[in-house]
């Protein structure tokens, strides 16, 4: 069943989109993350422009944190003093990230740059996670009842002023420090149309040493937001929001979130994170393969939009 996109010009399989939703919704519920690090990427692989997946994937984000923040907040899995912190962050960075991407868009380099940063990103951040989850899980079979340890280390940052309490995570720590990653995960999310989960969850373990079990609904309260302030700044500058494509990611995603939620609840911390460490390198793999494929075509006669 065929419909047609007609920012993206062109019809794709109603059924396709819809469970790149469900895909993406599912890993929204699990690992806290908006999902958009693998429903862009499958948009692209599937022929739908990079600049319009970006754009349009962004509405999807929204859809599943909200889904899966209800199920966090009943919880009580939010802190949401990181979040709003969190969240200025990502307001700022977002902002400034789509004018980045507009930039970018105008020189014709968007979509080498889309594709090299998700490359980069995923496979550093996907081998980090699997390293630590692989060394956690064998130091416990070999003493399950030792000590668990940090998940996180006092860097020279932890020294920074202006410290809170965050009660729900039990932290005392600068707030500088998620402030500037709320504002560089909202740089990804409007370049990569994400909501930037695959890195700010790793950032909230690892950087700020938060519990895994806060994490997930804390990410999922941040990337609601930022979400929102990319798809609507995308839409007013570049025109670039499918919005037919973007209901059926977002009628997918509704479905997958609450399943992915209610399974998260069922696994420990280092299976997660070691799920989402392999869920990650193996679309950075795809990703660098389709980058290293030479092209059909070795010209294009299409027209490049030039600065003025």
């Amino acid at each position: 069943m065929e419909i047609y996109l007609p920012i993206a010009e062109q019809s794709m399989n109603v059924f396709v989109l819809l469970g790149l939703g469900a895909a993406a919704g599912l890993l929204a519920g699990m690992f806290g993350v908006g999902g958009g690090f693998l429903a862009t990427p499958l948009l692209i692989f599937v022929g739908i422009p990079p600049t319009v997946a970006v754009a349009s994937q962004a509405n999807q984000v929204i859809a599943n944190s909200i889904s899966s923040l209800q199920v966090q907040w009943r919880r009580g899995n939010v802190d949401l003093r990181m979040g709003l912190i969190l969240l200025l962050g990502g307001m700022l960075g977002s902002t400034a990230g789509v004018s980045l991407f507009t930039y970018l868009k105008r020189i014709g380099q968007i979509d080498f740059v889309i594709a090299v940063l998700y490359v980069l990103m995923l496979s550093t951040i996907g081998l980090l996670m699997l390293f630590e989850s692989l060394r956690t899980y064998l130091r416990r079979r070999r003493n399950p009842e030792g000590p668990r340890g940090k998940l996180h280390t006092h860097y020279l940052v932890h020294r920074l002023p202006l410290k809170l309490r965050f009660y729900k995570s039990k932290l005392y720590i600068s707030a500088l420090l998620p402030l500037g990653i709320g504002f560089g995960i909202g740089v990804l999310s409007a370049i990569l149309g994400v909501g930037g989960g695959f890195v700010l969850v790793p950032a909230m373990i690892y950087i700020l040493g938060m519990p895994t079990s806060v994490v997930i609904g804390t990410s999922n309260f941040q990337i609601l937001f930022v979400a929102a302030n990319v798809t609507f700044l995308q839409a007013a500058t570049n025109g670039t929001v499918d919005v037919v494509l973007a209901l059926l990611l977002i009628l997918g995603g509704v479905v997958g979130a609450p399943v992915g939620s209610r399974l998260a609840a069922r696994l420990s911390g280092v299976v997660l994170r070691g799920l989402m460490a392999l869920l990650i390198l193996a679309v950075a793999t795809e990703l660098l393969t389709d980058l290293l494929r030479t092209p059909g075509s070795l010209y294009s006669l299409a027209p490049r939009d030039m600065a003025p």
